[in-house]
């Protein structure tokens, strides 16, 4: 996708301010949805949540940011990505603030609900935003590189965050904390991003169609959050699970035939947009095993406390944070998107693959810390596929693409709360009856989980190989050095290119 002629001559200062913007935003996003985890007893003694209405901390930031992605994306294409990605993060600072002061769980959930639609909104044109600022390969990709750490090492570094908060002052901190932040984006914004009209509101204003994605994806998240309280077979579950599945199809009905579609099916039509979008939804969906599990592992099998086990996760984060900076880039560069991908699925195939053999007495330093340091391969695995998800959409969809890439995200995560905590319960409850220890009983939860999570990371590794599939004759960009924002783009398109207009990529 070729840049504007504006975004092309921004000087190289003020985009990497931008990124330094939109950088920053995700990570608020991102650690919105860890940072809570670990403060949730907390909230519970203070607020007096019942046990079924604490999952509403979560669930109503997950259905609010999941179902609105979409639709926020186009949004941003249509009035401009600025516009939304302002409006959205002034919505989100506003939100944490009412979170903080919530003196009752009706006002907290309220606040998290709208924490959700204002994330939505500002994530969901931020990588828009970005590739449109970054023409030339190599700097695209190193964007990425930056953009795709501060969501993969984001989760590690909010339970971290939030142990610390929770014990060292108290849970409202954990949402004050955005206050500051969500301030400097917004004053910096101002100048940093580009100004764009977007293509008005007559070139995409599907009002059915929208109402229909909304609350297909609305419908759909909820069923899945709500699994562990209804279950996979019950009535509920299976009512609402069709409901979401009939609003989405006639959702794609509705897009075929509107003369002015809210999402052009075009998008869908390149391997690389839809594979990409695959690959992430399972992914994720296997590593919220590695992500949550392990820490409740940390918490009620070991005995960690909040910020211990925070502390604990760290070193993740901290070898996420320098594959996706250091190396990822130059990689993607020198071996292309699919072969990065490929190598670091195969580490997270790993990763999973050992926690399923973890111990109940594990030792941290020859159990645990050999699996996050080979969580290095999600720092692998996102920059490459962010740009294969990117790299297939028109620029007058890159807010579409970008909303997407986000939503299947989402899913992922929603599926994968409901569906391995749910074999893990009841996993842990077969072997509490058959009386085993409660320590035990656990870990085998948790085992089944991991194993489950490993089958998911096979498939996408099965995806990626088969449909996202080398160009004929291709090779990798190896040119050293980077063109200037005036130098015309020559990288190779792929069969993609046949069929829409490709954004390009370094291969």
């Amino acid at each position: 996708m070729s840049a504007s002629a504006g975004t092309r001559t921004r000087p190289s200062a003020s985009r990497h301010l931008a990124l330094g913007v939109l950088a920053t935003s995700m990570l608020m996003t991102v650690l919105d949805g860890s940072i809570v985890t670990v403060a949730m007893p907390a909230i519970q003694s203070d607020l007096g949540f019942t046990p079924v209405g604490l999952s509403w901390v979560v669930n109503a930031y997950l259905i609010a940011f999941g179902s609105l992605l979409l639709l926020a994306g186009r949004l941003g294409d249509l009035i401009g990505r600025k516009r939304m990605f302002l409006l959205g993060t002034g919505l989100f600072t506003a939100a944490s603030l009412l979170a903080g002061v919530a003196a009752s769980p009706e006002v907290l959930i309220a606040a998290r609900f709208l924490q959700g639609v204002g994330s939505a909104m500002s994530a969901a044109v931020g990588l828009g935003i970005l590739v449109t600022l970054f023409a030339e390969p190599r700097e695209r990709a190193k964007a990425i590189a930056v953009f795709s750490f501060t969501g993969a090492a984001g989760a590690s570094l909010g339970q971290v965050l939030g142990g610390v908060l929770t014990d060292a002052l108290a849970w409202n901190w954990i949402f004050f904390i955005n206050l500051p932040i969500g301030v400097a984006a917004l004053l910096l914004a101002l100048p940093a991003l580009p100004a764009d009209r977007g293509l008005g509101l007559k070139a995409g204003a599907d009002v059915l169609g929208a109402l229909l994605v909304t609350s297909g994806l609305m419908t759909g998240i909820y069923a899945v959050v709500t699994i562990e309280e209804y279950g996979a077979g019950s009535a509920h579950t299976l009512g609402f699970g069709a409901l979401a599945v009939a609003l989405l199809a006639g959702f794609l009905l509705r897009q075929a035939k509107a003369a002015t579609p809210l999402m052009p099916l075009r998008i869908l039509r390149s391997r690389s947009v839809s594979g990409a979008n695959l690959v992430q939804m399972l992914m994720v969906a296997a590593l919220f095993s590695f992500q949550i599990l392990v820490a409740l592992y940390l918490q009620k099998v070991r005995g960690y406390g909040a910020a211990e086990t925070g502390l604990a996760m760290l070193p993740a984060a901290v070898v996420i944070g320098v594959v996706s900076l250091g190396v990822s880039a130059r990689l993607i560069a020198r071996f292309g998107e699919r072969n990065i991908l490929l190598t670091g699925l195969f580490l997270l195939v790993g990763v999973l693959g050992l926690l399923t053999r973890l111990p109940v007495d594990a030792d941290y330093a020859t159990d645990l810390l050999p699996v996050m340091l080979l969580a290095a391969g999600f720092g692998l695995a996102l920059p490459a596929l962010t740009s294969l998800a990117m790299s297939g959409a028109e620029e007058k969809d890159a807010g579409l693409a970008s909303g997407l890439f986000n939503t299947t995200q989402q899913i992922g995560m929603a599926l994968g709360v409901a569906v391995l905590s749910t074999l893990a319960a009841s996993r842990t409850e077969s072997l509490t009856a058959a009386g085993r220890p409660t320590a035990e009983a656990l870990t085998g939860g948790y085992h089944l989980a991991f194993a489950v999570g490993t089958a998911l990371v096979l498939a996408a590794l099965a995806v990626a190989f088969t449909v996202l599939r080398p160009t004929a004759g291709a090779t990798p960009d190896t040119t050293p050095g980077t063109t200037s924002d005036t130098t015309p783009d020559t990288t190779p398109e792929s069969p993609d290119s046949e069929k829409s207009p490709r954004m390009t990529m370094a291969a």
